[in-house]
């Protein structure tokens, strides 16, 4: 970082895939932002099958590079389609001594970077970052949006549920210090998810710190069918796998909850086939459990059949992750993502 008391030099970094409608409005976050050094925007499209790659490059051309504070945004290409190997693309064309991950479905508060730059400065941490709070567009995405916010829903996180900063295992997007990324090696690119996480493992293993600010607080927009919610939790799931073969100290009691569930239900059907109504207990408490965690978010859900959509909402994440965890499988060693998104931990 700089020592001669001028402001570091920022490079936000913005994997995009299938994300046009997005990308505009995430951009213009950027843009807002209320740092005043040196800052760059450097965009990595993957082959999409909307315009991304268009709005990239439009917004590239329009871009203000004369504005001061500068918000110059370069687009670089993507070949390879992931997540990883976007930001990697992406940070190896940044000359920023800070590198700021951004997702499309973000929207950065309008001092995030100036905020996230001085508690990576104050603290001394490789990697800084926030709380996400899910903002569902939509009744149904309102839906999933309330049921991530539970910690029934999307986990204990620090991320999504921590009110105190701290060093934590993971942190959503990320603030990192450049020299220590690049000292890990990067993003994994053979992780299609759960890369934030791995990378935060090994950052850790090196002795670097991973700091939570929860008055970092950014926006995410979660999915808006069933069925995406479904594939992307299944994802998330069959990569947690990967992740943990590969560091089995990276394992936690929280990872197989999911899992235990999936196995518990198989048994409870079986049982049931067989006439045994012991068979009906797992299924009946958990089906409890997920109301009662329903009935908690009552505010927050858009109409009276809400509840009943967040129960259903809770039974897909969780069966979806369970499931990817226990047979989720990588075709030729690669699992193609289906959207663009930072990975989540359960």
């Amino acid at each position: 970082m700089s020592s001669n008391g001028d402001l570091a030099v920022v490079s936000v970094v913005i994997p995009a895939r299938n994300c046009a409608a997005e990308l505009p409005a995430c951009l213009d976050a950027v843009s807002a932002q209320t740092y005043q050094g040196p800052m760059e925007v450097i965009v990595a499209t993957a082959p999409s099958t909307d315009d991304t790659e268009a709005v990239a490059q439009r917004r590239a051309r329009t871009a203000d590079s004369n504005a001061r504070p500068a918000r110059p945004i370069r687009v670089v290409s993507n070949p390879a389609g992931t997540t990883s190997s976007g930001l990697n693309l992406a940070v190896s064309a940044a000359g920023g001594e800070i590198i700021v991950r951004v997702d499309a479905q973000a929207r950065l508060p309008a001092d995030y970077v100036e905020r996230a730059v001085a508690t990576l400065q104050r603290t001394g941490a490789a990697n800084v970052g926030g709380a996400q709070r899910p903002v569902g567009q939509g009744d149904l995405s309102r839906v999933i949006a309330a049921a991530l916010s539970s910690p029934f829903g999307g986990g204990p996180a620090a991320f999504r549920h921590r009110s105190d900063e701290g060093p934590v295992d993971t942190v959503y997007l990320g603030v990192f210090d450049a020299a220590a990324l690049a000292s890990v090696g990067g993003f994994d690119d053979s992780l299609v998810r759960n890369q934030d996480y791995e990378l935060n493992w090994r950052l850790r293993e090196q002795g670097h710190v991973v700091w939570l600010d929860p008055s970092l607080v950014v926006e995410y927009q979660p999915r808006s069918t069933w069925a995406a919610l479904a594939r992307q939790y299944f994802e998330y799931g069959a990569w947690k796998r990967v992740v943990v073969s590969r560091h089995p100290r990276s394992m936690r009691l929280r990872h197989l909850a999911a899992p235990a569930l999936v196995v518990g239900l198989a048994v409870s059907a079986f049982e049931l086939a067989r006439g045994r109504r012991r068979g009906g207990i797992v299924p009946a408490v958990y089906l409890a459990s997920c109301t009662v965690a329903a009935a908690r978010l009552r505010q927050r859900l858009p109409s009276a059949g809400g509840c009943l959509r967040a129960v259903w909402a809770f039974a897909v994440m969780h069966l979806s992750w369970g499931t990817g965890f226990l047979i989720g499988r990588r075709r030729n060693g690669r699992m193609r993502p289906t959207d663009q998104a930072t990975d989540r931990e359960m």
